[in-house]
């Protein structure tokens, strides 16, 4: 396997966070991994071909882009740099290493995240694990099968896989074991293809499992760092001695970082508030949201401002589309910036020994993290070891080292290891938001009710998922750099969640313009047959003309697809609007997802009733709003994200591929979610909400 897959390469222009420099610059080794896994034999993967080392691990060649390690007892460890934060793929890559080797999910051990033992699978993004780490594990894993088949074989006896991790013979059989052993066709899938819940759900709803702001080193103290009162203020002056007279704490200052450490953390912040009394501060100005779309538009792909060209692709001639049409509309669309809200804020521990860091956090890119502190710290990737217990939530928020450079330098300082764990209030300000978008659409229609021109313009939110994929033989795609007032990057979908609002709005403005039923409309300009069947199962699901027959005050019903990361989703919604004031309430909502060949479909179906609920949040309720260079409902308080109460009925029907390759399912789910909301606002009142979260007028 290469040393570096899955990287995201070409990014797309909205994972700005990945771009960033750390935030402040500072002037398990091999050997016990062997002791955790034993002796045995490696399988590893290079390209699409498996290879085995025979012996310990570190012994014979083993390297660290092994795969696959078989224990002496028969146990069979999998190594992956991909993390779990949630989202199932520890779960699914046992399955798939079982699937191969013909042994039960529960013979299999996965260590995920750790930069001293696993290879670098890239940050756990973009809905990859599925496409791309899943087949890594299961070539090493039909590479394991192959050989034991080739022993039993060469031994004429029933060996077994701890035989073969024993076996004197194993050189033998692995001269009879091409490269690159077949995988198991779906055809004759036992375990790959069947519904089966978490591995580790015993220690999940137990308590047994240590997320990363649980973890415990001995000696252990903690830390705090000073923020900032506004976006953009900068540090004029200080007091650190302030803490020792407040609290049992000693302050941290290096240039602009001020921190504070302490045997407890209600110690920690006490210290921390007799400091940042002290503080003086620079402001600046800063635009509010109230103000937000507009200087986006004044500073798109200007010099002086975001300077950066736009991207823009195009096919025939828009201005002679839009002279032909029979129906010409023009519609401005609007997306404000949201937060991740994980349920676990960034947390990390870190401990230093003998001039090498070791950092326990919670992120979805550890290789990157690791490269952060290397950076931060003037190490070598050798002194660095970060390791990433499963997670309590990313949403594609999680990809920056920020946290773990933090702990790593007050623990420098305190020369102890220290935690140090982001409040709810600090994550809502500190973190990456969601990028805002403005959306600027122009479109023409026939007389045949076909698209004729389309004109998309994206300013600021992102490229993924841009490409309308509708017909039209006139059309141009922009998308335009803007100066962001937020620090902002990856979200779940990123910005598909964007552009496809915009898009499958005003598809339904298109339809309406040219009379036309929006879910016929839609397959009249759809050559696309993988999106035409999820729109047909989820408008039979949801029984959309029989719907469409019975009228009821206030009540309408909406529809809206859409095609990222190679996965495919239509949805379905019956929603009430509100009299008073103008929001929609969910009454019926359904989904249809294809992905593929589903490898587990419990897991496929919590991933896809994640991104519902989710998704809810960003249509009806979520916007970040600041004023000042401050957040104005920086809390869980004041910024609302779904509760129990707010989920409606829904239904979820998965479209299995078997003849296709499985896709990922993390992301494509949520794009789908608001535009149907939204269109079926449109459909019960007539007034058309153009901007998330939906409003219309009461």
């Amino acid at each position: 396997m290469p040393d570096k897959i899955d990287l995201l390469e070409p990014l797309e222009p909205e994972r700005y966070e990945l771009r960033e420099a750390p935030t402040y610059e500072f002037t398990l080794s091999r050997r016990e991994f062997v002791e955790v896994a034993g002796a045995g034999l490696l399988i590893t993967v290079t390209g699409s071909v498996a290879r085995a080392q025979p012996g310990a691990a570190g012994r014979s060649g083993g390297t660290l882009e092994s795969r696959l390690h078989i224990g002496e007892d028969g146990t069979v460890t999998i190594l992956t740099g991909k993390v779990e934060v949630g989202q199932g793929s520890r779960t699914e890559l046992a399955m798939a290493a079982a699937e191969e080797m013909r042994i039960a999910p529960e013979r299999v051990r996965v260590v995920m995240a750790d930069t001293d033992l696993v290879p670098n699978d890239g940050l756990t993004a973009g809905s990859r694990t599925t496409p791309s780490t899943v087949p890594a594990v299961r070539a090493a894993a039909a590479t394991a099968r192959e050989l034991l088949e080739n022993l039993r074989r060469t031994a004429k006896s029933a060996a077994t896989y701890t035989d073969l991790a024993r076996s004197s013979e194993l050189a033998a059989a692995y001269k009879q074991t091409p490269g690159g052993a077949a995988v198991t066709p779906v055809k004759d899938w036992q375990v790959l293809g069947r519904p089966r819940y978490r591995i580790d759900g015993r220690e999940i709803v137990t308590g047994a499992h240590q997320f990363p702001s649980d973890i415990q080193r001995q000696g252990m103290l903690y830390g705090s760092v000073l923020r900032a009162p506004s976006y953009g203020a900068t540090l004029a002056a200080v007091d650190p001695g302030a803490a020792a007279k407040a609290a049992d704490a000693v302050a941290v200052r290096e240039g602009n970082f001020v921190g504070c450490v302490a045997p407890t953390s209600y110690a920690s912040r006490k210290g921390l508030e007799a400091i940042a009394a002290t503080a003086r501060w620079e402001t600046k100005e800063h635009p509010s949201s109230a103000k937000l779309f507009a200087h986006l538009k004044e500073t798109a792909s200007k010099p002086g401002g975001a300077s950066r060209a736009p991207r823009i692709q195009s096919k025939g001639s828009i201005e002679d589309g839009l002279g032909e049409s029979k129906h010409r509309l023009r519609a401005e669309y609007r997306v404000p910036f949201i937060q991740h809200a994980p349920m676990e804020p960034r947390a990390a521990v870190a401990e230093w020994a003998d001039g090498r860091l070791t950092v326990w956090t919670g992120t979805q890119n550890p290789f990157g993290v690791r490269d952060q502190l290397v950076q931060a710290f003037h190490l070598t990737p050798e002194k660095v070891r970060v390791i990433v217990p499963d997670s309590g939530g990313g949403f594609g928020g999680k990809h920056t080292g920020e946290t773990a450079i933090e702990a790593a330098r007050l623990a420098k300082e305190a020369g102890r290891p220290v935690s140090l764990r982001w409040t709810r209030a600090e994550e809502f300000m500190w973190a990456y938001f969601r990028p805002a978008g403005l959306f600027e659409i122009e479109a023409g229609v026939d007389a045949n009710g076909l698209i004729h021109a389309w004109d998309f313009s994206n300013y600021n939110a992102g490229t993924a998922a841009i490409e309308s994929p509708y017909r039209s033989a006139n059309a141009r795609t922009r998308f335009l750099y803007c100066d962001s007032p937020l620090r902002e990057g990856s979200y779940r979908g990123i910005a598909a969640t964007a552009n496809n609002f915009a898009r499958e709005c005003f598809i339904d403005e298109l339809a309406l313009a040219a009379s036309a039923d929006p879910l016929e409309f839609r397959l009249a300009n759809l050559d696309d047959t993988r999106m035409r069947d999820v729109l047909l199962a989820a408008s039979k699901q949801f029984n959309w003309r029989e719907r469409g027959a019975k009228r009821t005050p206030r009540v309408g019903r909406g529809i809206a697809c859409g095609t990222e990361k190679g996965s495919y989703v239509a949805a379905c919604a019956e929603v009430e609007v509100d009299v008073n004031s103008g929001q929609p309430h969910v009454r019926d909502f359904v989904m249809a997802f294809e992905c593929g060949a589903i490898l587990n479909p419990a897991n496929l179906r919590m991933q896809v009733e994640g991104s519902i609920i989710q998704g809810l949040g960003g249509a009806l309720t979520e916007a970040i709003e600041f004023e000042n260079g401050q957040l104005k409902n920086g809390s869980f308080a004041k910024y609302r994200v779904p509760r129990f109460r707010d989920v409606p009925p829904f239904e979820v029907v998965l479209v299995n591929r078997p003849d296709l390759p499985p896709a990922g399912a993390g992301e494509t789910p949520i794009i789908a979610v608001a535009p149907a909301i939204a269109n079926a606002a449109f459909d019960a009142t007539g007034e058309r909400s153009r901007s998330m979260p939906v409003r219309v007028k009461a």
